[in-house]
């Protein structure tokens, strides 16, 4: 299950990877555009303000980002991307911080890219964090004990591929591919801000597993670990390096 709320906490945080991946798309009119994996929808006004004449799609597994959605107004179905198929017109797909969930995304991106049309872009951008201290604080915690049994195997390391390793996939499907990968140094404030972060997105599949009562155990044995990596300034402001990896991908 998704919290919009909770996603959407470090909005301005989450969002800058998806106006700086489009801006390297460059479909200049486009039929259909489709935000797959639209999430809250809070993202599928770049798609709407850049091709106001385009047909709108917008896709999410999750009934309840579904529903936040369409409380803006996108007209998001719901749907798993494993299921989705472009249709003929399909110019333009962005797919943001979606495909790390999905293990078997290389096999679909390569569906997808030998179903779009010539010119069209396909543009996705994942965490590429997965070592990061964060990470390791996690994976450290669920080997104990205390957690082994209950949620094992609910985190992977190697969900995604490096900016080279999509590059050569894309580019053996006939596809002009710009990868690259960036390393955010995002400002974050409060109380806990870097597991409050990690709670709204990998930590969902702990989440999952546990009960209210071994949640809430869970998230304080986690808090110091994390505090003690990712420390908290003077002036209350806690660094957080994050790396992401790019695609822009355009079938010729």
């Amino acid at each position: 299950m998704w919290d919009p709320q909770k996603y959407l906490t470090f909005s301005d945080q989450r969002d800058r990877p998806a106006h700086d991946l489009l801006a390297r798309v460059g479909a200049v009119e486009a039929r259909r555009v489709v935000d797959l994996g639209c999430g809250a929808g809070n993202l599928t006004s770049l798609l709407t303000d850049r091709w106001p004449e385009a047909t709108v799609e917008a896709t999410d597994v999750s009934p309840e980002m579904v529903a936040a959605a369409r409380a803006r107004g996108v007209p998001a179905r719901r749907e798993d991307v494993r299921d989705w198929k472009p249709s003929s017109d399909t110019d333009v797909v962005l797919c943001n911080a979606v495909l790390q969930w999905v293990p078997e995304h290389v096999e679909l991106l390569q569906r997808w890219l030998t179903s779009l049309p010539a010119g069209a872009w396909f543009a996705f951008q994942v965490p590429g964090n997965f070592e990061s201290p964060s990470y390791v604080a996690i994976r450290e915690l669920l080997a104990e004990p205390r957690w082994r049994d209950r949620v094992d195997g609910v985190l992977r390391s190697d969900s995604v591929l490096s900016p080279i390793g999509y590059a050569d996939v894309l580019t053996d499907l006939g596809a002009d591919v710009d990868a690259w990968e960036t390393t955010y140094i995002h400002a974050l404030r409060g109380a806990d801000p870097v597991l409050e972060w990690v709670t709204g997105t990998a930590l969902r599949p702990v989440r999952a597993a546990l009960d209210d009562v071994e949640w809430e155990e869970f998230r304080a044995a986690l808090a110091p670990r994390l505090a003690a990596a990712y420390p908290q300034r003077a002036d209350g402001t806690t660094w957080f390096p994050f790396r992401r990896i790019f695609v822009a991908a355009n079938r010729r």
